[in-house]
């Protein structure tokens, strides 16, 4: 059973990354956010266009390995319709669940798809690079966000 699951995951991973969901310039966006991976190179840039406080429609551009595209692809899916607040409390989450394969004991959906790369310490850094450039955006930082820096620490 448990390789039946990780087949199922990996292969959820795979479809994303070769048919990219909401890979996209988002006419209309008025948020907009830059990521990059100095160590694998992976570059994501994320658009938003909020309606208040509700992401209406989000998506994104770039290059990279499975991980980073499938990521991106699955949080685009994940998000829309959603709150800031939700937003970034799914970001939480699911840095929790790259890091530790546990996320904050709630049901993240496809998200958990990701447990598994907490094991590759490489990979989470190329999983969680999309979900930065989204606080980048969502806080209204349209800088490049990098993975060597953390974007989320709070200002002195």
């Amino acid at each position: 059973m448990f390789e039946d699951l990780n087949d199922l995951y990996q292969q959820v991973i795979l479809d994303h990354s070769r048919s990219p969901r909401n890979f996209k310039k988002l006419d209309g966006a008025n948020r907009v956010a830059h990521g990059h991976n100095p160590l694998c190179g992976d570059r994501i840039t994320v658009y938003l266009h909020l309606d208040g406080d509700v992401i209406s429609d989000i998506s994104f551009e770039g290059s990279g390995c499975a991980i980073s595209k499938a990521s991106a692809s699955v949080m685009t899916t994940t998000l829309k319709g959603k709150t800031i607040a939700e937003a970034q409390k799914m970001f939480a989450q699911f840095r929790q669940l790259v890091t530790t394969d546990k996320p904050d004991g709630e049901d993240i959906g496809k998200l958990a798809v990701f447990a598994g790369v907490h094991k590759f310490p490489a990979r989470v850094k190329c999983a969680i690079l999309a979900w930065h450039a989204l606080v980048s955006a969502l806080e209204g930082r349209p800088c490049m966000v990098t993975t060597e820096e953390n974007p989320t620490a709070p200002k002195s």
